[in-house]
């Protein structure tokens, strides 16, 4: 049979039709959602209280809609006998009117004379919620705040639906007797509030609309069980959405969407809604987290939210100062920016600064010149540190290893892969020489000016860019004297080299003429301590001072 289902109760309010859930010629089953309303205070779907197929519907979008208008026509099978049982329940209710009227005269007769009172402590229970229970998944306010009546007081989350319970009274926090995450039932006690007068009187007030309430349950409770499944399926309250009161902006969205976006991590304010008044559906969370993953590969996850929860500088316009122009950074220099800021937010950054005298290892250099052209190669600096930064790599380990993902856990490298930072048009790079520790002088030297060469060619490999251990800035060829170098992560610390000077060194008798290079070393202080970055700067000084220590 074909059966007209009307609107709920709900709440003795209307609301806007912004989504309709059902079309003609659908299945539906007891309990499913057949559109959303949205009021000023709320969003609710409401379910069918019978199964069937839906023959027509009686509404469209943007209606509004209030209890008792028509909803959809249900073709109902097998149905005929709780039909029928509707006009005797109807018939019950008007016999047991009188009943109900005259409790509700007598009532007031019996009213006690109002007590005025300073201020008192109440307790407040979770109002009606329907069966079953809620999670609290929101506390909107503390204890010491001071609240008006209808004020928000936190946010519980059903299978069906999010609601904010509201303060029955304006009064000042006592105690909040639940917490998040917590499972709650109508009834439980929610929390304590101080409440400023009158507050016997309002109870005494509150006693006859009480009494009143429960004849009117009594009296119609046969057409209430008639009514059941449509009064199961929700609430009396409505169910208002969580999140408007906590700021300016109001968000639009369901129960479902709202769980989706804490999965995920999302602030709702953030995601734009492309349903109807700007209502956010699950695909907008979902594009919205697509979109910000695919900014984050792009950039190397620097540019999205400006790491580690820190606000992005302000945008500013340039042209109101005068004449500007928009260049594009090269691939080479957004990829460098992104490995840069992220090693910085992830880095805790400590520099070690140093003096190495390398006035003989400078003379030893010039004096094997001619053996370095007759091999091919120019001899410089570099060389020299990358076998001192080696063979300290061996002889102090812990500056050898990578910090596990899980943080616990120190990976030791049992190989010696160097990197040096090259400047190349297009922005910085870093080639990798392997095994230093197994290299000579000359070897070095050629594979650096191999390296470099590729690189200010594009002509690197991304294997000649990977797996170093420890990395080499050299700004000695520019000038400067010290400088703070970014640790390159997973590497746990780096050198720079400035220009190396001549400078007045005194020997305990006098003033001597030394070359003095001057060392940055920035580390990782999560796996480095300051004692054992000293104790590298201050023993490759030595090692610099005299090379053939490190035959030793």
């Amino acid at each position: 049979m074909s059966e007209l289902i009307k609107v709920p109760d709900i709440g003795g309010g209307e609301g806007e039709v912004i989504e309709i859930l059902v079309q003609v010629g659908d299945k539906i089953e007891a309990e499913q959602s057949l559109l959303t309303l949205e009021s000023d205070k709320a969003s609710m779907e409401l379910p069918s209280p019978k199964a069937g197929v839906v023959t027509a519907i009686k509404f469209k979008m943007g209606d509004t809609l209030k209890e008792g208008d028509d909803l959809i026509e249900l073709d109902v099978e097998g149905d005929e006998a709780a039909a029928s049982t509707e006009p005797a329940a109807e018939e019950q209710e008007k016999a047991e009117q009188p009943a109900k009227q005259e409790a509700a005269a007598a009532a007031p007769a019996e009213k006690p004379a109002p007590k005025k009172a300073e201020s008192s402590v109440q307790s407040f229970n979770i109002p009606d919620i329907g069966d079953g229970s809620a999670r609290v998944i929101e506390l909107l306010v503390q204890v010491g705040d001071k609240v008006e009546a209808e004020q928000s007081l936190l946010t519980l989350e059903s299978d069906k639906a999010s609601m904010e319970i509201p303060a029955p009274t304006a009064g000042v926090i006592e105690s909040i007797e639940v917490k998040l995450e917590q499972e709650v039932q109508t009834g439980d006690l929610m929390l304590t509030m101080r409440v400023e007068g009158e507050s016997e009187a309002e109870e005494a007030e509150q006693a006859p609309a009480a009494a009143e309430k429960a004849q009117d349950d009594v009296a119609t409770a046969p057409a209430k069980e008639e009514r059941a499944p449509a009064a199961a399926a929700k609430p009396a309250e409505p169910a208002p959405v969580g999140a408007p009161s906590r700021g300016s902006k109001k968000v639009h969205a369901g129960p479902a969407v709202r769980k989706l976006a804490r999965e995920f991590g999302v602030e709702l304010t953030e995601v734009k809604g492309s349903g109807p008044r700007e209502r956010i559906l699950k695909e907008d969370v979902q594009s919205f987290v697509q979109n910000v993953m695919r900014k984050s590969k792009e950039t190397g996850g620097a540019a999205v939210t400006g790491g580690a929860g820190i606000p992005q500088v302000p945008e500013v316009d340039f042209s109101r100062f005068g004449e500007v122009e928009l260049k594009d950074m090269t691939r080479l220099q957004q990829v460098g920016a992104a490995n840069l800021h992220r090693s910085w937010l992830n880095v805790p950054h400590v520099t070690q600064f140093d003096l190495a005298d390398i006035s003989e290892l400078e003379d030893f250099r010039k004096a094997q010149k001619a053996v370095a052209e007759k091999a091919g190669v120019k001899l410089t600096v570099l060389p020299f540190l990358l076998k001192a930064c080696a063979h300290l790599l061996r002889e102090q380990p812990n500056f050898n290893v990578s910090l596990a993902a899980n943080g616990k856990q120190l990976i030791q490298k049992n190989y010696v892969h160097i990197g040096f930072a090259v400047d190349t048009p297009d922005g910085l790079l870093v080639a990798v020489i392997r095994d230093v520790d197994k290299k000579s002088l000359l070897e070095l030297a050629a594979e650096a000016a191999e390296l470099a060469d590729k690189a200010r060619n594009k002509k690197l490999s991304a294997n000649d860019m990977q797996g170093a251990c420890f990395t080499i800035s050299s700004l000695g060829h520019i000038g400067g004297t010290y400088f703070t170098p970014i640790v390159n992560t997973p590497e746990v610390a780096i050198l720079g080299v400035s220009r190396a000077t001549m400078q007045p060194v005194w020997d305990g008798k006098a003033f001597e003429p030394r070359l003095m290079l001057p060392l940055s070393l920035s580390y990782d202080h999560r796996a480095i301590n300051g004692a054992a970055a000293a104790q590298f700067t201050k023993r490759l000084g030595e090692l610099l001072a005299d090379i053939r220590s490190m035959l030793l």
